[in-house]
C-alpha cells in the first residue's frame, strides 16, 4: 500500500474537503483564520500562507476570502459598498462604518491587493498539485496575480450529486485553478433542471457571504477520490 497524502485543505472552517480526504486514508489537515466547526484537532487556526512549506503532497485552497477579485465586485471598486460583509473581522466592519467614501475606496483597492497576494501564494507555493477555488476574476485581479492563468475547469454542484432533495442539487458556479492536477470528472446523475437556486437567492444578512461559500459533499468526495487517487499514483510512478 503506498503512503497517505499529505494533504493541506485551506481557508476551509467547515472541515468538508479534509474529511472527504481523511475518509479515504489520507493524511489531511484544514487550516483558516477561524476554528474548525466539527471541532477536529486536525486543523490549524491562522493564516494558510504560514503553513505552505510543510511538505504537503496536494494543496486545496477551496474558500479563499477573496471577495474583491471577483467579477460580481468589481463595481465596489468605483463606489464602495455602504458596509462590509461578515467575511471580513468585526474590526474591520467597526472601522470601516466610520469612514467616508474616499477611504472606503481606498479598502476596496487595499483589500483587492490583499485578495491578490493570498491567491498568488497559495498558486505558487512550493507543492506540486495544486487547486484553488474561486469565482470568475476581473481584470484588476488578473493584473495583480503572479504567474495567472485562466481558470482550468468550472463546474456545478450539480454534477456531483444523484438526489433531487441532496445538499449538491444546488446551482452555484464554481471555478477551479488547478496545477499538476486533472480535471474533475462528473459522478452524478443529475441534469441541471431541478437545480436549487438558494445560493443566489440567499436573504441579505450579515452572515450572507459566509452561507454563500459553504463547500458541497459530492464535489469534496469527488476531489478526494480523484485528485488523491491521480497524485498517488503519481507518487508511486515516481518512486
Amino acid at each position: 500500500m503506498p503512503d497517505p497524502l499529505r494533504v493541506l485543505i485551506g481557508c476551509e472552517c467547515s472541515g468538508m474537503v479534509r474529511r472527504a480526504f481523511s475518509a479515504l486514508g489520507h493524511d489531511a489537515w484544514s487550516v483558516d483564520l477561524k476554528p474548525a466547526e466539527d471541532g477536529s484537532n486536525r486543523h490549524f487556526v491562522g493564516d494558510v500562507r504560514d503553513y505552505l512549506h510543510m511538505g504537503w503532497d496536494l494543496l486545496a485552497v477551496m474558500h479563499p476570502p477573496c471577495t474583491r477579485l471577483a467579477n460580481s465586485g468589481v463595481r465596489w471598486l468605483k463606489r464602495p459598498p455602504g458596509k462590509l460583509t461578515s467575511n471580513y473581522s468585526q474590526a474591520e466592519r467597526e472601522a470601516y462604518s466610520q469612514m467616508d467614501d474616499a477611504e472606503r475606496l481606498v479598502f476596496m483597492w487595499r483589500s483587492l491587493e490583499d485578495g491578490a497576494a493570498l491567491f498568488s501564494a497559495c498558486w505558487n507555493a512550493p507543492i506540486d498539485r495544486i487547486a484553488v477555488e474561486n469565482p470568475v476574476m476581473h481584470r484588476h485581479a488578473k493584473e495583480r496575480i503572479i504567474g495567472f492563468q485562466p481558470h482550468a475547469q468550472s463546474v456545478q454542484p450539480w454534477h456531483f450529486g444523484a438526489t433531487e432533495d441532496g445538499p449538491d442539487n444546488v446551482k452555484k458556479r464554481i471555478c477551479l485553478w488547478l496545477r499538476g492536477l486533472p480535471q474533475l470528472t462528473r459522478t452524478g446523475t443529475l441534469d441541471g433542471s431541478t437545480a436549487r437556486p438558494e445560493i443566489h437567492e440567499a436573504t441579505p444578512s450579515e452572515d450572507r457571504a459566509a452561507d454563500r461559500a459553504r463547500f458541497f459533499p459530492g464535489i469534496a468526495a469527488a476531489m478526494a477520490e480523484q485528485w488523491g487517487g491521480y497524485a498517488t499514483e503519481e507518487i508511486r510512478r515516481s518512486a
